[in-house]
């Protein structure tokens, strides 16, 4: 506006020149005010101009403002190198000689990126307005973990310019440590759905500096809820979460009337993929039929693969997503080095948060595989015509809950609706959040594992969502969303009208008809 006001004095100064015709809006304004004394106008208008400008320059680093420099360079130092399903790596903890500190509670423990990520927040509240636990009446809220760490930040450290010698008190502004404003009932409510890094506009990792804050909690102050302790304790001893015996990984195969092969030195090469089948689905009775089907599936289709049996333990993603490093490298690297001993190239899973952590976490520690998810194979059957699918004997209406490991953390959302609409005689009735925007179930972040006392559970509100479609069946492809929506469902008093199947279950019952 000074600008146009200091355009108009000028051209009223000049004589109104045909040529300035061409600044419009300028020589518009002029003609529109009449100046008796555009000398005077000019002048005044310049000078306002220009400290008006200069004021605003000294006003960006103090206001909102910044975020006009901050936020687009965030943007483009976003990390390149590291997928965004993988938790950032710390290196080997297992051979470290002399570990000082795991994991966030200092300013100085943060990274450069994670420090950057606070001057360029814009205080939208976006983040807020999506996260599960904040949604369900839980103490997170994200957008404070930013600006409560960025104010730490701010208000910590040496001052810019030191104090002279005759300055009384410390140099040191004031403690440094964010759990002086962060509470650790807000860490360990976050299911780790990355829906907040999702729709962040300025690509503000919101969910990495939780986690961080997570690893200092658990290993250096042994700080976490009293559950977790028990499953931590079930992947030391049992090498997974439920406490059961190995020796009952191949359980699920006894009533199959087909061999499912173990793979060892001497025959990996006569298979296309190891079948990692997870310790829900190996163990958890609503997932082991989960299991069966997607042997069944594979073998209809001429897939040849094999499986680790008890040499399979669990990936370690519930102890890593919990802050417990020292135990997901213990697990991950016993199974790395099982996998790279049998030269595994493929791998076929059924759990996303399997899926993520051996696809995205496992280079960090020397495994690379190609994985596929359970979803993206049948499809790839289905469409091949390997697979071939009839009609339902009825009509009926499935609505999808994308699983946010399948779905935000990797981008798989159109495999799993592919698999339930090639079936003949189903409507696919969409939930409001889905996709992109979809709510979580509540067992991410090693939430699975930890009591859901506080404000409405998290999925039951989603569990709800879905009844509220109408639709006869919920369909999953994850086995922790299927056991949080199976018994959201149930609680909620709709266990006998709708019910919840992974997408390898309804595909098996649509077969078509030989």
């Amino acid at each position: 506006i000074s600008g146009i006001t200091t355009e108009a004095g000028r051209i009223a100064l000049e004589g109104f020149p045909d040529y300035e015709k061409w600044s419009f809006i300028g020589y518009a304004f002029a003609d529109l005010i009449n100046l008796t004394n555009p000398s005077l106008f000019h002048r005044v208008s310049w000078i306002l101009h220009v400290v008006s400008f200069l004021v605003f320059l000294i006003a960006i680093p103090l206001s909102k403002l910044r975020h006009i420099f901050t936020s687009p360079i965030n943007m483009f130092m976003s990390p390149k190198e590291r997928h965004k399903g993988a938790m950032r790596d710390i290196g080997n903890l297992l051979e470290a000689e002399d570990i000082d500190n795991v994991g966030a509670e200092i300013i100085d423990h943060f990274t450069w990126k994670q420090l950057m990520d606070l001057d360029a927040c814009t205080v939208c509240g976006r983040c807020t307005s999506v996260c599960p636990a904040n949604q369900t009446g839980k103490s997170l809220d994200p957008r404070e973990i930013i600006l409560k760490v960025g104010q730490v930040m701010s208000e910590s450290g040496d001052p810019a310019v030191p104090a002279t010698v005759s300055t009384p008190g410390p140099l040191r502004v004031n403690s440094s440590n964010v759990f002086e404003r962060i509470t650790s009932e807000e860490i360990w409510a976050c299911t780790s759905c990355r829906a907040c890094d999702e729709i962040c506009p300025v690509n503000i990792e919101i969910l990495d500096k939780i986690l961080d804050m997570r690893r200092h909690l658990a290993l250096m102050e042994s700080d976490f809820p009293s559950e977790l302790g028990k499953a931590y304790v079930a992947m030391e001893n049992s090498s997974n979460p439920w406490g059961a015996s190995q020796n009952d990984r191949l359980k699920w195969t006894e009533d199959l009337d087909f061999e499912v092969p173990i793979i060892n030195e001497t025959n990996h090469e006569e298979y296309d993929y190891l079948y990692w089948v997870g310790c829900a689905g190996a163990f958890d009775d609503r997932n082991v039929p989960v299991t069966k089907a997607v042997a069944k599936l594979l073998d209809r289709a001429g897939v040849t693969y094999a499986v680790l049996g008890p040499k399979e333990v669990c990936t370690g993603d519930s102890a890593r997503r919990t802050g417990n490093e020292f135990v997901f490298q213990q697990l991950a690297i016993q199974n790395i080095e099982n996998m790279n001993n049998l030269k595994v190239e493929k791998i076929i899973t059924q759990c996303p948060h399997c899926f993520n952590t051996i696809k995205n976490e496992y280079p960090q520690l020397g495994g690379n595989y190609e994985v596929i998810h359970h979803s993206q194979l049948l499809t790839e059957l289905v469409q091949s015509g390997r697979i071939e699918v009839g009609t339902s004997d009825k009509p009926y209406k499935i609505t999808y809950h994308d699983s946010c490991y399948l779905g935000r953390h990797n981008d798989i959302y159109t495999a799993p609706r592919e698999i339930v609409g090639s079936i003949g005689g189903i409507e696919i009735r969409e939930m409001k959040r889905q996709g992109t925007k979809s709510f979580c179930c509540g067992a991410g972040g090693g939430r699975m594992w930890m009591e859901e006392s506080v404000g409405t559970k998290v999925n039951i509100e989603r569990s709800q969502e879905a009844i509220d479609t109408g639709a006869d069946e919920v369909a999953v492809a994850c086995p922790f969303c299927y056991i949080m929506m199976d018994d959201g469902v149930k609680e909620l008093g709709y266990g006998d009208n709708v019910k919840v199947r992974d997408v390898s279950l309804i595909l098996l019952d649509n077969l078509k008809k030989d």
